[in-house]
């Protein structure tokens, strides 16, 4: 008798595992998901100096039995695990923070300066929700391997450092990330969102994220005095056209079903009242999805600045310098139509209809659609996780009050729904991509 009530009891107990749902498996992994975040969040670092971030990351993925590298393109970490025959689904997180002084007045708020690159101490966040990546990026990997008879192949989590900068996805995939570890079936990411409530997912089939380009224009001039300006050739004025006509480029040479944009963020110039220099600094950004718009744009930024300086009466070797950054420029994020619907799918099973939207495309930008642009052409998707206190965005949506923005000082994103969703999600997506 004793015998047959311990059998039943071995085997209420199998039932009651295979019954696990995922949501229930993450909500009892969620205090060590927030303890990480936690740490995480109160110990940023900038971008190309993740060193104690990847670390922290590798360790993890050690502990779950993953075969790690570290200093992959920098502070990057590649974590494989072989689970049988199967395709790759690579799962990407990035991990750097930016130059900002936390002004949210959480007890856990970031307290941390360093020295930047230009040897400025600086305060450093996580403003734009990597500590949220990172967190989930753990969760998801944690519940695929508590769930490996539940599919087959290999799984590759990558921890980006650099995304900030444009510099991380390169440098990984030029250290041989696709040849030396594994080449990937399918490629995901996410990314949180300040515009959406926590617990819900946004996915944009195509064109998610926008072409980057950072360009300085070096206007020249003949500089003197400001009170015989018909003896020089005023740069300030030849600037300010400029200005003027750039805005004519997206609005009259490119076609109004194809987005651009062109902003001047930056204009400097002179020193005095009353002297007219002899040059003026611009710094642009770019932006836009299709390739042609994008070279369309830095072609036309250069007739159109070389045509207004020899209006001025300026000769050739005066006339302004346009000075594309490629070291930053970084491509439009296109998801896979197929491969973003499908994870829509997936997502809309494990959360449930009302929590999965479709998103527009945004003119931020990602380093992570590089993923997708090697010559192998891998399918690429990212959506974003919803962010935002459920009930501060109801709030703000009847005050119309504005919610703090990604890169704010003052974001502070409901990061355990935002987590447990983000695992869930994740989890769900890479499932369903190795059962396919």
């Amino acid at each position: 008798m004793k015998t047959l009530i311990t059998s039943l009891a071995l085997l209420c107990g199998a039932s009651s595992v295979l019954a696990s749902t995922l949501d229930q498996q993450v909500a009892r992994a969620m205090p060590a998901l927030e303890a990480l975040y936690l740490h995480l969040h109160q110990n940023p670092e900038l971008s190309l100096q993740e060193e104690k971030t990847g670390a922290r990351l590798a360790s993890e993925l050690k502990k779950l039995g993953f075969n790690v590298t570290e200093r992959v393109g920098g502070f990057g970490v590649v974590g494989l695990l072989k689970n049988g025959e199967g395709p790759t689904v690579m799962i990407r997180a990035d991990t750097d923070g930016l130059p900002i002084v936390e002004q949210t007045g959480k007890p856990y708020a970031s307290k941390v300066k360093v020295k930047d690159a230009n040897n400025n101490t600086v305060g450093v966040m996580h403003g734009c929700g990597h500590d949220i990546h990172m967190t989930s990026f753990i969760g998801a990997a944690e519940q695929l391997v508590a769930n490996k008879d539940k599919w087959q192949g290999t799984l590759m989590m990558v921890a980006q450092p650099a995304e900030e900068v444009g510099a991380g996805a390169k440098a990984m995939l030029k250290e041989g990330l696709f040849s030396k570890f594994a080449k990937p079936d399918h490629v995901l990411g996410l990314h949180v969102s300040a515009a959406l409530p926590a617990g819900k997912v946004a996915i944009s089939p195509g064109y998610a994220l926008a072409n980057v380009d950072s360009v300085d224009i070096i206007v020249k001039g003949q500089g003197g005095h400001g009170a015989y300006p018909h003896t020089t050739i005023d740069p300030v004025v030849l600037a300010s056209r400029i200005v003027l006509g750039i805005q004519t480029i997206t609005s009259r040479e490119i076609s109004p079903l194809k987005p651009s944009v062109i902003t001047v963020g930056s204009i400097h110039g002179g020193s005095k009242h009353n002297i007219i220099s002899n040059e003026v600094k611009l710094q642009l950004t770019l932006r836009s999805y299709d390739r042609e718009v994008r070279d369309q744009q830095i072609a036309a930024l250069e007739r159109l600045t070389k045509g207004i300086a020899q209006s001025a009466g300026l000769p050739d070797s005066h006339a302004p310098i346009v000075y594309v950054h490629e070291e930053e420029s970084i491509p439009s994020t296109y998801n896979e139509p197929a491969l973003a619907n499908r994870v829509s799918d997936s997502i809309r099973k494990e959360l449930g209809a009302s929590q999965v939207v479709k998103s527009e495309p945004v003119m931020a930008g990602e380093d992570f659609g590089l993923y997708g642009r090697t010559e192998d052409n891998i399918p690429i998707t990212i959506f974003w996780l919803g962010g935002v206190n459920p009930e501060a965005y109801q709030r703000a949506q009847k005050s119309g009050e504005p919610l703090p923005s990604l890169h704010s000082s003052k974001f502070a994103p409901d990061y355990p729904l935002a987590i447990s969703t983000g695992v869930r999600a994740m989890t769900a997506s890479a499932l369903d991509l190795f059962n396919q």
